[in-house]
């Protein structure tokens, strides 16, 4: 009698734990499941911004990219009535965009709670020094300033300054010049290497180290590389490995000479080239012709890991935000979407 009591006992007890095994199991493939689903969502809820500013009044246009289906646009009126460089700083969600009206750095704060229309308020400040600003490059809390006015009072030579700006909690700081012996435009960092467009030529030129560089001076670059089929070279971007620079071809032509190269595993091609050679057709991707609408395009945002180019098309049809899903196959390709953007001027490529 007591054997068979404890064998029942025993079984039952055998019958539970496995129940409360295979309990704790679901559990845990349950928590497992629900934690990859988490996970994918945190992937599948980063969004796509390009934010950008215009020669035309000067307001910061960005647009949510993440579904180009259904591009939503919102609208920040600024102080400004032209400007151009552009750039997004998630610490203060702050835009901060070269000036054409003030010829200085303006930040417009916490914009992501602004309603498409609204005033935007200038919350960063700094001196007014520049005279023709163009391109922005930041690295860190350092803002660099491409400016394309004549730097010595004769417009036969070639030349343009760097201004370099110091950002300091809603301030910023100009901490020295640099002056140039070429014709200045886009500009962009890859590490501490600053890379920079020789404007009205097709060359791409680097300042490596750049910001040793501490004193107002005179500054050639360490190395100039002309790009075969460029004719003349405004924006460039790098994402990636990829550099991507437009040509805005004859700039008297605002409707269809324009298009933009596109140069895989960059740096081992630019460091291959010597001093003053050549990065060849071979070596690159254009997209250019009719279709693709590009006239003036003056400045380029790419997303390498979508394969998406994002161009500020300053010309054709007064101006537009054009987006080219698939750059990199290259040709006479139709944009994805086109969006008017009177007198576009700087584009800059945002995940957050």
């Amino acid at each position: 009698m007591f054997k068979y009591r404890f064998t029942r006992s025993y079984s039952k007890f055998r019958k539970n734990a496995k129940m409360m095994m295979y309990g704790a199991l679901a559990l845990s493939l349950t928590a497992s499941v629900t934690s990859c689903k988490e996970d994918d969502d945190v992937v599948k809820s980063q969004k796509t911004y390009i934010y950008t500013s215009n020669n035309a009044d000067g307001n910061i246009n960005y647009y949510d990219v993440t579904d180009l289906s259904n591009v939503i646009a919102t609208n920040i009126v600024t102080p400004s009535v032209a400007a151009d460089g552009i750039f997004y700083d998630a610490s203060s969600d702050a835009v901060v965009q070269a000036s054409r009206t003030t010829f200085g750095l303006e930040g417009i704060i916490n914009v992501s709670s602004l309603s498409s229309g609204a005033s935007g308020v200038t919350g960063i400040v700094g001196t007014l020094d520049m005279k023709s600003p163009r391109e922005t490059a930041v690295i860190g809390n350092t803002y660099v300033v491409a400016d394309n006015a004549d730097a010595d009072g004769n417009t036969a030579t070639a030349d343009g300054k760097l201004y370099i700006y110091t950002k300091s909690g809603n301030t910023f700081s100009l901490r020295n010049v640099i002056t140039t012996d070429f014709k200045l435009w886009g500009i962009t960092f890859i590490g501490n290497d600053l890379y920079a467009v020789v404007d009205a030529d097709n060359e791409i030129a680097v300042y490596t180290n750049f910001l040793s560089n501490t004193s107002n001076t005179t500054l050639s670059a360490t190395k100039r590389v002309e790009v075969e089929g460029i004719v003349r070279t405004h924006g460039l971007t790098y994402d990636g490995t990829t550099m991507i620079m437009t040509d805005i071809g004859n700039a008297m032509n605002t409707t269809d000479d324009g298009g933009f190269h596109i140069i895989k595993d960059f740096l081992t091609k630019f460091n291959g080239a010597s001093n003053g050679g050549m990065i060849t057709l071979a070596q690159q991707t254009r997209v250019s012709g009719a279709a693709t609408l590009l006239g003036n395009p003056v400045d380029v945002a790419y997303d390498s890991s979508k394969d998406i180019a994002y161009i500020a098309e300053a010309g054709n049809g007064g101006g537009s935000l054009l987006i080219f899903n698939g750059a990199t196959k290259g040709g006479n390709l139709n944009p994805t979407v086109n969006i008017p953007l009177k007198s576009a001027s700087a584009v800059f490529l945002v995940k957050k």
